[in-house]
């Protein structure tokens, strides 16, 4: 049985990173059998409750409010919304639902309120609930446990170097404070990162690092494939290789062990062949629908069909822990405290970021000048006519 080790270092991980294909996917499989039922993947539905308008400047991201994506954003959905969303994913074979909100952070007041009763309302269904929402305080992680929270996902999206040439407004070190707050809980932790935008595969090690020496570990790890959107500073990224994925679905598991590996956003760009043998390597998580908060996603009945193809079958929820208890909120012992909370905002800038914005800014002046000139001719044709 192999033992997780807490200690590991970037050299030792990208010496399993780059060993020759075949005995990276040996030594991982054996792991992954070791730990888990190598026929059984999870899947979980991915539901933005509030899209765009984020303040954030992360390069990969089409919510960032800076960047002219032509996102669609709405504002915090509603609970029996959020409800009616989640039997329709329980139904499809989703045994975890992920609420993902387009914040810096967590604010004490109503919208939070509104979230924690969304936590509620699905543990009541018997569905395991993530919540994605930014940074947060330890009383406001008390408060999403006492809800029922099963997992909190806060990724680290590369190595700490690396993390500098995509994000310049929160600190890295932000996002380790909030994974600690969340361990001061019960709630479980979900952290992974992003491939393909442009990092080296030290900094693919160096994320691991991260990860694998926390202790304990991430009990969920989501790989993600960068989808370039057009407008966001990464557009221009090409499609990272399935071979990549591979490799990195496969070392995760190796020094992660007892993690479910996510294969999470970029999966519309993998085959069935491709999807296989990342399960082979240690994925067993995937998310469900046709949408990842703002990305394509295969589509749920493309998923069943190749589950079927692969003997696969979807796991049940709260096999890894038990079902939290649901705390009503006049019963809570956690009060909302109104904290404001000062996370940091590195002051270094990033030259894509910048130019991204700018270009994001220009397009939509010439939209406003565009409606102004349409609006004008047709008030001149109401007038002629």
């Amino acid at each position: 049985m192999s033992v997780t080790r807490h200690n590991w270092t970037k050299e030792e991980i990208l010496e399993i990173y780059n060993k020759p294909l075949m005995e990276l996917l040996y030594e991982a499989a054996t792991i992954h059998r070791e730990h888990h039922d190598p026929n059984t993947v999870q899947v979980s539905t991915l539901l933005s409750i509030k899209t765009g308008g984020c303040p954030e400047d992360c390069g990969y991201c089409p919510q960032a409010a800076r960047y002219h994506t032509d996102l669609e954003g709405n504002d915090l959905m509603t609970v029996p919304h959020v409800k009616a969303q989640a039997l329709r994913a329980k139904a499809s074979g989703s045994s975890r639902v992920c609420m993902g909100a387009a914040w810096r952070n967590v604010k004490d007041g109503p919208e939070f309120e509104q979230v924690l009763e969304m936590v509620r309302t699905i543990n009541k269904l018997d569905m395991e609930v993530c919540c994605t929402l930014g940074m947060l305080t330890e009383n406001q992680a008390q408060r999403l446990a006492e809800a029922g929270l099963y997992a909190y996902n806060h990724n680290l999206d590369s190595s700490e170097e690396y993390y500098k040439e995509v994000i310049s407004t929160r600190g890295y070190e932000d996002r380790l404070e909030t994974i600690d707050n969340v361990r001061k809980t019960n709630v479980t932790v979900c952290s992974g990162g992003i491939i393909g935008m442009g990092e080296k595969e030290e900094d693919r090690a160096g994320m691991l690092v991260a990860l694998a020496t926390l202790n304990p570990q991430p009990e969920s790890v989501p790989i993600n494939a960068l989808v370039a959107v057009e407008g966001t500073p990464l557009e221009d990224q090409q499609p990272v290789s399935i071979w990549d994925m591979i490799r990195m679905v496969a070392t995760t598991r190796i020094v992660i062990p007892e993690t479910q590996v996510r294969l999470s956003a970029g999966r519309t760009e993998m085959s069935r062949e491709g999807q296989a043998m990342c399960f082979f390597a240690g994925a067993n998580s995937i998310f469900a629908g046709d949408k990842l908060l703002t990305t394509p996603n295969p589509d749920v009945n493309e998923d069943m069909e190749m589950f079927k193809l692969l003997g696969l079958n979807p796991q049940k929820p709260f096999i890894k822990k038990m079902q939290p208890k649901t705390v009503e909120a006049e019963d809570s012992q956690f009060k909302s405290l109104g904290e404001k909370p000062k996370w940091s905002r590195p002051e270094h800038t990033i030259e894509r970021n910048e130019e991204a914005k700018k270009k994001g800014r220009d397009k939509k002046i010439d939209k406003v000048i565009q409606q102004a000139i349409e609006a004008e001719s047709k008030e001149e044709t109401k007038i002629k006519a």
